[in-house]
Formats: structure tokens, C-alpha cells, sequence
């Protein structure tokens, strides 16, 4: 089958992006509004992509009405914002928090979750996440229904029983995040295996 993305319908693209790039990790974003309120939503549009600067990058979509939704407004505000990676321990919470509450709910303290101080940032860090980044934006990218936000990592939390004693390896048995696949399915990294190279080619040109 083969399908022309220049005439498309944007309900078709979406369809076909989101459920071939898969799986998708998902950052639970924690910004503050104007008023120091904190709110956290879930992205799937996410990922990381330098290490130097270490760059993750953000794909944020308007409402359906046209307005900011209160991430980016957040965002736009301070600059500033958490990703907290998901592990199965808080994916219901996560889901939640992509519930359209009013503005000025945390959801964070509404779905059961913890607030904690960052260290360089205004917004919280979730206590229960495995991971979190606090995040300064680089730059953002605009498009007419979507913003393409490049956030540098400032500093990064790491829950101490997901890395080995010396601090440099993932856990793979710990830290299993979750990942979105398509609609409302989901995966969790439970069962992870290594692959490496089957030849050698030493000396080769």
C-alpha cells in the first residue's frame, strides 16, 4: 500500500506515523504557569537526541479549538520544564494526567503523585519517576498547529537502585520505562535481550 503524505488527511498521517514509529518513549512534563502552579502532562512525541549539549526534543500539538495547551503557555512563560520518564509503577498516573483538567489543577497532587524541588529549575520533579531531567529551552520550532521544543538537560535525578554500584549502567531488570505503541496501547521494556555484531571486519577497508 502506498500512501501520498502530501495529500493525506492529518487524521491518516497521525494514524500511520504514530503506529509504525513505535515504540515511543513518553516524558511526563512538569512546567509552572505564571503563578508558580505546577502542572504535568504526558508527551509521546518525545525524545532524546545529543549529548553534547544533551538535547531532548518535544512535539507539542494545539487544542483542537487552536489554543496553547498549558505546557507550551507554561513553557513560552519561564523556559523552563521536567521530563519525568514512566516506568509501570506510575503509568496509570501518567494517563491521567493527560486528563483535560481546568486550568490551575495539579495534577501531579491530584493523580497521587509527589512533587520534588528541582535543583536549577522552577518546576517539580516527580518523586515516583525512575528518571527525571530538569530542562532550560534551547529553542523552539514553530509550525501553524504545533511546536517543535529543543529543551538542553541541566540536571538530571536518577533513582539510585536503577544504576550499577558505580553509577554508570542501567539496570535493565529496574528500570523497565514503558513505551506508547498506537491509540490507547502500551509497552513495557520487561523483556529486554543484547544483540551485537555477528562478523568481523577488522582490517577491512
Amino acid at each position: 500500500m502506498q500512501f501520498d503524505f502530501e495529500n493525506l488527511p492529518e487524521k491518516d498521517r497521525y494514524r500511520l506515523l504514530c503506529s509504525f514509529v513505535a515504540p515511543r518513549p513518553i516524558a511526563l512534563v512538569t512546567t509552572c504557569n505564571k503563578d508558580g502552579l505546577a502542572n504535568a502532562a504526558p508527551m509521546s512525541f518525545f525524545n532524546v537526541f545529543a549529548q553534547d549539549p544533551p538535547i531532548v526534543i518535544l512535539g507539542i500539538q494545539m487544542r483542537s479549538d487552536g489554543s496553547e495547551k498549558d505546557t507550551t503557555a507554561n513553557i513560552r512563560n519561564n523556559s523552563e520544564f521536567v521530563i519525568n520518564l514512566c516506568d509501570l509503577a506510575i503509568a496509570q498516573q501518567m494517563v491521567d494526567c493527560g486528563h483535560p483538567f481546568d486550568e490551575g489543577v495539579d495534577e501531579i497532587a491530584i493523580t497521587g503523585l509527589t512533587h520534588k524541588k528541582s535543583l536549577k529549575i522552577s518546576p517539580p520533579w516527580i518523586a515516583e519517576a525512575p528518571a527525571a531531567m530538569e530542562c532550560r529551552v534551547a529553542q523552539i520550532i514553530e509550525y501553524p498547529r504545533r511546536l517543535i521544543i529543543l529543551g538542553e538537560v541541566v540536571q538530571m535525578h536518577v533513582r539510585d537502585e536503577c544504576l550499577d554500584p558505580e553509577g554508570y549502567y542501567v539496570r535493565p531488570d529496574v528500570y523497565q520505562p514503558i513505551a506508547r505503541l498506537h491509540s490507547d496501547n502500551y509497552i513495557v521494556a520487561d523483556n529486554q535481550f543484547v544483540l551485537t555484531e555477528s562478523f568481523n571486519i577488522k582490517g577491512q577497508v
